[in-house]
């Protein structure tokens, strides 16, 4: 576990605004894709299932929903500094994944105008959700003084270009387990509200279906497309991405114990459920999902995340930079090797259960 302390103080680019996370592959990532193949895309197999799905996201059911009320006017500053530090880096990179998404979907509506007319709608429709949650982020962060640039960010994030299939991929479990991730919190500071010491999680129950309806176009989006879930090639990307996100979800949880613990959640059990909930959920879209029963399964995911906590040790100490890459190098090998093992442990056959459940 990363001591609490161990928190550098923020560093600002000016008064009140936040030098952002440094990039690395557990911090949130801006994309970009191949826009003439997503425009090329035939979606009249689902077109039904489409029209009904673009319909919910018109209806805009969190229209009034990011609206700060009084709750918020007040001072902050009698929140601990250990759990201040942690909120912030929550909120962070919370705000940093719902503008990467804002921009890829702003895009993707933008390149689509005129050759997908559909298609096009729904990313400019989601691009407004996205917006919304991210604004309203950065909003929460100026409670604590500080704040992103995110107009300066655009400018000098760099770009990662997914094809428009892993984009598919990864952005419907992104969605999803922003589900899960969200509403858990929710359920759990029902029950427990002498933990919500801020506002902003009481927004989460209607927020988190604006995740939710998202991930549902993604859904309506690859079942449109057979080679991504009706050959063998699809099943095992299928695996790829859920074994991805969630070893990226295990180690940031893991990372971040501390806010967790801010708001009474045991980390190790919150991921626990984060993972199955939205292993069972892609059920409905992936052809296979991982095997989240098996035995070694959650083991091996945690033992990755002890290998990334020694990883930061070294990152932390004052060895010259070659001598940190030498150190580093088992360590990724031992992660690597565990993440394999989960891959090749078997999967759940999500297209047979389909066939039976007809």
């Amino acid at each position: 576990m990363v001591s609490i302390s161990s928190r550098p103080e923020p560093e600002l680019l000016r008064e009140g605004i936040k030098i952002p996370v440094k990039e690395t592959l557990l911090t949130p990532r801006f994309y970009t894709t191949d826009y003439d193949a997503v425009a090329k895309m035939d979606i009249s197999s689902q077109q039904a299932e489409m029209e009904a799905v673009v319909e919910e996201l018109r209806t805009d059911y969190n229209r009034y929903h990011y609206k700060r009320d009084k709750s918020f006017e007040q001072s902050w500053d009698h929140i601990d500094p250990e759990t201040r530090a942690a909120f912030i880096d929550f909120l962070e990179r919370s705000c940093t994944s719902e503008f990467s998404g804002f921009l890829l979907f702003k895009e993707l509506s933008r390149q689509l105008q005129g050759r997908s007319p559909l298609l096009a709608e729904a990313f400019n429709l989601m691009a407004r959700d996205e917006a919304r949650h991210a604004g309203f982020l950065n909003k929460a962060m100026k409670d604590f003084k500080l704040s992103l640039d995110l107009v300066n960010m655009t400018k000098k994030r760099s770009y990662t270009f997914f094809k428009p299939e892993w984009v598919i991929y990864s952005v419907y479990l992104s969605e999803k387990i922003g589900y899960w991730r969200y509403i858990l919190v929710h359920y759990h500071l029902k029950d427990h509200p002498e933990n919500q010491f801020y506002p902003l999680f009481k927004y989460f129950e209607s927020w988190c279906q604006d995740e939710n309806r998202h991930g549902d176009f993604f859904k309506v989006l690859l079942r449109s497309q057979p080679q991504l879930w009706g050959t063998w090639q699809a099943k095992l990307w299928a695996r790829f991405f859920l074994l991805t996100v969630f070893a990226t979800h295990t180690l940031t949880v893991f990372e971040r114990e501390d806010f967790y613990q801010s708001i009474g959640l045991d980390a190790r059990e919150y991921n626990k459920q984060v993972v199955i909930n939205t292993n069972h959920t892609a059920l409905s879209a992936f052809p296979e999902v991982l095997d989240t029963s098996h035995p070694d399964f959650f083991p091996r995911l945690e033992k990755c995340a002890d290998y990334n906590f020694q990883l930061m040790a070294i990152d932390k100490s004052n060895l010259p930079k070659f001598a940190k890459n030498l150190q580093k190098l088992p360590l990724f090998i031992a992660i690597f090797w565990q993440l394999l093992l989960i891959y090749l442990n078997g999967a759940v056959d999500a297209e047979s259960q389909r066939r039976e459940v007809k």
